[in-house]
């Protein structure tokens, strides 16, 4: 796995990287700003990128969003010491595919790289139970876009979902592997705070998402 790591603060930037080492994640690049994170990422192939969101000129949400729109392919994980309801949804909506506090220990920190490089959404602990709250109120705050948090990719499968489609139908019509289909499911249901496929239809629907069904 290739990680590229932005934080303001040179001295954990530099023991996440150790640890990483460590862990046998290459750093693929080490910097201090959202400005050369932008800058690195479109120059140095990387997997993932951890990212703090207290950073000087570009903020961590805006380095996130631009990062999604930039570099697509490339993972975002936020490691921040922001224990905030509003902070975390803000991160989610503009494409992070994780969120960790800097509390969090070497092991979550591994798993979360894991599983974000594996396209799964990962929220720490310490967050994940007030998680649909959260989601709800910014959702609430977002004028006329059902489910802001989601990706628009996200949301399409959402939507294939909601009109009866099979993961199968939905990896064809769109261009996608099933297990493409399978983690896009997974971080809709997380980011939705659904139980299941069918809740979150059921949510869909009452959103005015899906149309007629269909296969």
């Amino acid at each position: 796995m290739r990680v590229l790591l932005c934080d303001d603060h040179p001295v954990f930037r530099d023991g996440l990287a150790l640890l990483l080492a460590e862990l046998g994640v290459e750093v693929v690049a080490s910097v201090g700003t959202g400005e050369e994170l932008l800058a690195v990422a479109v120059e140095a192939p990387a997997d993932v990128a951890v990212v703090d969101l207290h950073l000087p000129g570009l903020d961590g949400v805006e380095v996130v969003r631009r990062l999604r729109r930039d570099v697509p392919d490339l993972r975002a994980l936020v490691l921040s010491m922001v224990d905030d309801d509003v902070a975390l949804v803000e991160a989610l909506r503009a494409g992070a595919h994780g969120y960790l506090l800097k509390g969090a220990r070497s092991e979550a920190v591994q798993r979360a790289l894991a599983a974000v490089l594996d396209g799964t959404l990962v929220v720490d602990a310490a967050l994940a139970p007030r998680l649909a709250g959260a989601l709800a109120r910014g959702a609430a705050g977002a004028a006329g876009v059902p489910f802001p948090q989601l990706t628009p990719r996200e949301r399409e499968v959402l939507s294939d979902l909601a009109r009866g489609r099979s993961t199968e139908v939905i990896a064809s019509t769109r261009f996608l592997s099933a297990k493409t289909v399978r983690n896009h499911v997974s971080s809709v249901l997380t980011k939705l705070g659904a139980s299941d496929r069918a809740q979150a239809v059921a949510m869909a629907r009452d959103a005015g998402l899906g149309g007629a069904r269909g296969r």
